[in-house]
């Protein structure tokens, strides 16, 4: 007897099959090309106008274009990320209350600190959204 219900699961599984089997074996990115590392969103404490404490919040990604360097950056992520939060922490320290946070200064010393920490120039810092909570 042909059972109809049997026959579509089977259908319907080994047609999903492939896509499953790509999807298991490709890297999944946020957003950017090949050259494009996207790191963990950095937060930091800012005071606000009536003396509460905020969080100022940064999302940060690296295009690196050599692969050798790109990796060195994918294994320093731990350092890279410390070094970001320390400097974003002093940063947001120095903020005047209701003053907005200036993207042309977190770039350059985000980028400061990416040169540092991975001993030379190669990746340059793509800054995402920057929020005071």
């Amino acid at each position: 007897m042909f059972n109809r219900r049997r026959f579509c699961t089977t259908l319907l599984s080994l047609s999903a099959a492939p896509t499953f089997a790509l999807a298991e074996g490709g890297e999944k990115k946020k957003g950017g090309g090949i050259s494009y590392l996207q790191l963990e969103t950095l937060t930091a404490t800012a005071m606000h106008a009536d003396g509460r404490r905020g969080v100022l919040t940064v999302e940060i990604g690296l295009d690196i274009p050599d692969a050798g360097l790109r990796e060195r950056a994918n294994l320093s992520r731990p350092r890279l990320r410390a070094a970001y939060v320390q400097r974003l922490q002093i940063y947001a320290a120095g903020l005047a209350p209701d003053a907005p946070p200036d993207p042309d200064y977190l770039s350059r010393a985000l980028q400061q600190e990416t040169d540092r920490v991975l001993g030379r120039a190669g990746a340059k810092v793509l800054l995402g959204a920057i929020l005071v909570n």
